[in-house]
């Protein structure tokens, strides 16, 4: 009897009735991944683009540390290939905690740390472990994925804009007025999409207002304002810029810190998914519950390399400073390209960078009509005449929760070598100045 092939691609119901979850269906893909996916596209067709679209590494440009890579070596010649603890091997969690009081000046206990695959999962958790629905998240604007994280836990989100004057970091005079009656507060510095730095002063206000909302809370037996910290590029800061943390700056504020970290852009280590979570120990507790459910822990021998790696304080520095110098390197012929073009009147602007992998641009020729008769009125215009006429790939501000057609992107230099940065530059000024005014 022969079988039949059952179509499973025309499953979804004509009168608009969903076979999903309420959540499943109203949740958006990421708009960045789809931007990528369409460079990688051109690319294996054999077109040379400039991809500074995905905040990812191309690994022969920035190779993950010696010492970590022989270490997982051994680590799977050694057998360590079975379950890990669901909140990590002990020698990682132990590794994690003395390289906090090392280089953050941090003092935790080791049931204050929870091992993860990655970051995401730490993110997830937190916002698991503290938000119910309808609980007000507080988060600025533009942000990485908070906005998702929001509809994954049925919460309501309260974005922030942020503007250009600030680099796109809130004040604690923008988040003050959303601070009463929210369960938890985002924030990300540097910040992913901007490369911008929260100053320790203005991180201080931004604490002190929180401390205040918590102080009132306490008197009134409500719960409290959680801060979700994620400072997992605070490796990478570059130039003059300093990093600096809520305890540091207000040590009450480790009462209500729950951080995001990992080995993923620190060492460049994206794929090897080992992250962390360092924080309160009742909401580490329940973080840890939640990832061992999820399964979201990350592979034991990766732990166990990175636990070697962490210790290693000489293999450490003799990595970054080859690596942050790539890094910089890339971000300033990028700034500098563009300010070249802005001065001679271009309609372009950047601001300088201070860390992560990311340069914050502004691109906005709108009104000016392309070689193909396009005239550019939004930012996926702008986007779209990039890839064309100057072969070069990045995001806009929509993918991170702006919504106005500002001109502002973001561009990753992790998966972009020098020379093709080079060859970029001009290739946008001559595309820029092919432009004609539309009639």
């Amino acid at each position: 009897m022969s079988s039949r092939a059952i179509d499973l691609t025309t499953l979804a119901r004509a009168d608009g009735a969903s076979r999903v979850s309420t959540m499943a269906n109203g949740l958006v893909g990421s708009e960045i991944l789809k931007i990528a996916g369409e460079i990688r596209t051109l690319v294996r067709h054999g077109e040379q683009i400039c991809n500074l679209t995905v905040g990812d590494f191309d690994s022969s440009q920035f190779p993950i540390p010696p010492r970590l890579r022989e270490e997982v070596g051994k680590a799977y010649a050694n057998g360590e290939t079975n379950y890990p603890p669901a909140d990590g091997v002990p020698e990682l969690r132990l590794a994690v905690q003395a390289y906090y009081a090392r280089e953050l000046s941090l003092s935790y206990p080791l049931e204050s740390i929870l091992v993860t695959g990655g970051a995401r999962p730490v993110i997830y958790s937190t916002y698991r472990a503290l938000v119910d629905p309808g609980d007000r998240v507080v988060y600025p604007l533009p942000s990485w994925n908070n906005n998702h994280y929001v509809h994954l836990v049925g919460a309501v989100g309260v974005p922030v804009p942020c503007a250009s004057t600030t680099g796109f970091q809130p004040t604690a005079s923008d988040l003050a007025p959303s601070l009463p009656g929210a369960r938890l507060v985002c924030l990300n510095s540097p910040l992913n999409p901007t490369g911008t730095a929260i100053a320790p002063d203005e991180l201080a206000r931004i604490c002190e207002a929180i401390l205040v909302e918590n102080r009132r809370r306490d008197a009134a037996g409500e719960r409290p304002l959680f801060l979700l910290y994620d400072h997992i590029y605070w490796p990478l800061c570059v130039g003059d810029t300093r990093h600096a943390t809520p305890p540091q700056v207000a040590p009450e504020m480790a009462r209500y810190t729950v951080f995001v970290d990992g080995i993923s852009k620190a060492f460049a280590s994206t794929g090897l998914r080992v992250g962390w979570a360092v924080g309160p120990t009742d909401v580490i507790n329940r973080m840890a519950a939640i990832v061992g459910h999820m399964g979201a822990w990350a592979p034991r021998p990766e732990q166990v390399a990175t636990a070697v790696l962490l210790g290693d304080s000489v293999a450490q520095e003799e990595y970054r400073v080859v690596y942050l110098a790539g890094i910089q390197r890339r971000l300033d012929a990028l700034y500098e390209g563009l300010e070249r073009m802005r001065r001679a009147g271009l309609p372009v602007e950047a601001l300088p960078p201070q860390g992560a992998i990311y340069l914050t641009a502004r691109i906005a020729p709108f009104g000016k009509r392309t070689k193909s008769g396009t005239v550019l009125s939004t930012n996926e215009d702008v986007r779209r005449w990039m890839l064309d006429d100057a072969r070069i790939g990045v995001v806009p501000f929509q993918a991170f929760g702006v919504p106005e057609e500002s001109g502002w992107f973001r561009l990753s230099v992790g998966a972009a070598s020098e020379a093709s940065i080079a060859a970029a530059m001009p290739r946008l000024a001559q595309a820029m100045t092919e432009l004609r005014n539309a009639e």
